[in-house]
């Protein structure tokens, strides 16, 4: 694309965040080490370890004389006992403390809010900061051990549909709940909040408020695949919380606005891209991950 410059780095380097920064009026750190429930909670070290993208991102940015830097938070920074049953109330943004995020993942999105909050209290610098709900679509990780649930079951769907096999297993026992938001929603979420100056350090949901089992997300995919498969529950496998949603009353009372992709027409779409990827890798082409 004319005038767009793509820079591959390494962001945990402080070097490279200052050469990313150069000639910046707005930074969006979406930066971090992270996947789907089975990568964040064997990986925590690694997802730790993304608090030197902020770090020197942030301040890389602030050098630069950057006017507004959005940072990617996620809904794994909230209290973690709030999260023990599906059916728990959905989560607003005072939920976060007193804190108790989930390990690894949850804890360096914590702190790094709080870098947000400082660098605006301290020095001046425009942050915004957007706790992202499980956001899934296409062009996203589909397979590899990174992809989360929509794009794993997706997957195992198609799978299962192509080998005649006819059955999938499911981590967990199927109850736990989440909401799930399309990536277009998150975009233009992203875009409204880091142009609005009620909102400057001060953390935000970005998330659908549909609250749905894994199971019923396995039944809308099936529904979608034209198949029904047994299932198999893997209750050895990682889970995470039993329960999570979206309290979107502020985003809805600032913005006037909150995602609202339905789930099935979202999922249509993320279907439909990671079974031609499928098929393109049958085929010996080369495909995302």
């Amino acid at each position: 694309m004319p005038g767009v410059e793509t820079l591959c780095l390494d962001l945990s380097e402080r070097d490279n965040c200052v050469r990313a920064s150069e000639g910046a009026q707005e930074v969006y750190n979406l930066a971090a080490d992270m996947g789907g429930m089975g990568f964040i909670e064997k990986f925590r070290v690694e997802c730790l370890r993304s608090i030197l993208i902020t770090a020197h991102l942030i301040e890389a940015a602030y050098q630069a004389g950057v006017q507004r830097y959005f940072f990617s938070s996620s809904a794994c920074a909230y209290n973690t006992e709030l999260q023990q049953d599906p059916k728990a109330r959905a989560l607003k943004e005072s939920d976060a403390y007193p804190a108790m995020a989930e390990r690894g993942y949850g804890w360096e999105k914590l702190m790094s809010e709080m870098f947000c909050q400082e660098y605006w209290a301290e020095r001046g610098m425009k942050t915004f900061i957007a706790r992202l709900h499980n956001v899934y679509g296409p062009f996203g990780t589909w397979d590899g051990g990174r992809e989360k649930a929509p794009a794993a079951i997706c997957r195992k769907v198609i799978e299962a549909k192509d080998s005649g096999k006819r059955e999938i297993v499911i981590w967990g026992d199927g109850t736990a709940t989440r909401s799930f938001m399309y990536i277009d929603d998150c975009v233009q979420g992203i875009d409204m909040i880091t142009h609005c100056d009620d909102l400057i350090a001060t953390p935000i949901n970005l998330g659908s408020s549909a609250l749905i089992s894994i199971d019923d997300l396995v039944s809308l995919v099936e529904e979608i695949a034209g198949i029904r498969l047994q299932r198999k529950y893997d209750l050895e496998a990682p889970r995470g919380v039993a329960g999570r949603n979206s309290d979107n009353t502020m985003i809805k009372r600032t913005l006037n606005w909150e995602p609202d992709t339905a789930l099935r027409e979202g999922l249509k779409t993320t279907y439909a891209w990671i079974e031609q990827q499928y098929a393109d890798r049958k085929a010996g082409e080369r495909t995302r991950h």
